[in-house]
């Protein structure tokens, strides 16, 4: 059963540049000055519309490792294995047992953009989600984060359409957002 296989999700993983950990309060730091020198990149993310203070990053990663026990998500945190830098954050999330589906989340810190470590993060995130017996992963894009979407097609998602005024953003405004999927091998069609 994948709620049995969610739960001894491993707390490490490795790529062959990156080290990625499940959230820790030691974490706390790389947590906060990422998201300070990203701010200008992080306009679609709710938590990242202005400077954060340790204490914030601090509640941020306890949640964070909360919702890993409880099995609400899968998160980590991306470091460079040679330089201990912090590359982002990724998670799977919105658990669908019965289907079995989940969502993907990504946020890079942007003073490593364009090296391919998110990429080689998320790629490995995909493999997970998979190897836990996942047939479909979502990612989901406010219809402007063209960056974001183009990050999704990259690792092999395709964009299913549009969900108009789905959410709202950080002034109250309704958002369209992009809908992208990309299935278990065994499912995927050459359609």
């Amino acid at each position: 059963m994948i709620e049995d296989d969610l739960s001894r999700a491993p707390r490490r993983l490795f790529t062959p540049r990156l080290r990625l950990e499940t959230p820790r309060i030691e974490h706390a730091e790389a947590v906060m000055a990422s998201i300070n020198a990203s701010l200008p990149d992080l306009r679609f993310i709710a938590w990242g519309q202005r400077a954060v203070d340790l204490v914030w990053a601090q509640s941020f990663t306890r949640r964070g490792e909360r919702f890993v026990d409880d099995g609400d998500a899968l998160i980590y945190y991306a470091f460079e294995r040679e330089t201990g830098a912090f590359a982002g954050n990724l998670d799977l999330h919105h658990f669908e047992f019965d289907v079995p589906r989940c969502q993907i989340g990504y946020v890079a810190d942007s003073r490593h953009a364009g090296r391919g470590l998110m990429h080689e993060a998320a790629s490995a995130m995909v493999d997970v989600a998979f190897s836990l017996g996942f047939m479909r992963i979502e990612a989901q894009s406010d219809v402007e984060n063209r960056r974001a979407i183009r990050f999704a097609l990259g690792l092999g998602f395709r964009e299913e359409g549009v969900l108009h005024a789905y959410e709202r953003d950080e002034r109250g405004s309704l958002r369209d957002v992009v809908l992208l999927a990309r299935l278990h091998p065994s499912l995927a069609t050459g359609a």
